[in-house]
């Protein structure tokens, strides 16, 4: 695996897990796209404050930078990376997830990205500030994009893996620690 890694996948497929444990075996910075996005009180940055911080983030190689964000930041990101990981689970694996979390979230007040926490009653609503929502609107499309992606000539030189399981992740993450000590 390159140097540089972008991780991406559905809400709550284990992107930020997966980016962090490859960050710590390969001895990368790990760069959260959510931290990078959202302000306090849920606000969030402009795309040209988003392409910015992404850059800023990316000045140095040798990162995992977990999230998707297509339509600004993964032409900057993809243009850059070695190595792209799909997390290609099925919504039957990510939306019991999404709604676990974002009760614990919710639950333990837990601080996310400043000064953000989680309203866990928003998730049950039809708009895209919610995560259920989200993540029923944009698996097929996502799937479309990045199954297209893998053959794209403009990624010919970037390595795709696809791991279309929870099970698959934890072997992943093996092969790689034992690629790291050879």
């Amino acid at each position: 695996m390159g140097p540089n890694i972008s991780v991406v996948g559905d809400s709550c497929s284990g992107k930020t897990t997966l980016a962090a444990a490859l960050a710590e075996r390969l001895g990368l910075r790990h760069v959260e796209l959510d931290a990078l996005n959202w302000e306090p009180n849920w606000v969030q940055a402009s795309d040209e404050v988003m392409v910015e911080r992404l850059r800023a983030a990316m000045a140095e190689p040798r990162w995992a930078i977990d999230g998707n964000y297509g339509r600004i930041l993964r032409p900057v990101v993809w243009a850059a990376a070695d190595t792209v990981v799909w997390l290609d689970f099925p919504l039957r694996v990510t939306l019991p997830r999404t709604f676990a979390r974002s009760f614990r979230r919710w639950r333990t007040r837990e601080l996310l990205w400043g000064t953000n926490r989680e309203r866990f009653w928003e998730h049950f609503l039809p708009w895209d500030r919610s995560l259920i929502w989200w993540t029923l609107k944009s698996h097929r499309r996502r799937r479309i994009a990045y199954s297209a992606a893998m053959t794209d000539p403009q990624y010919e030189g970037t390595r795709f893996i696809r791991l279309r399981s929870p099970a698959e992740v934890e072997p992943f993450l093996e092969r790689v620690k034992l690629a790291v000590a050879a």
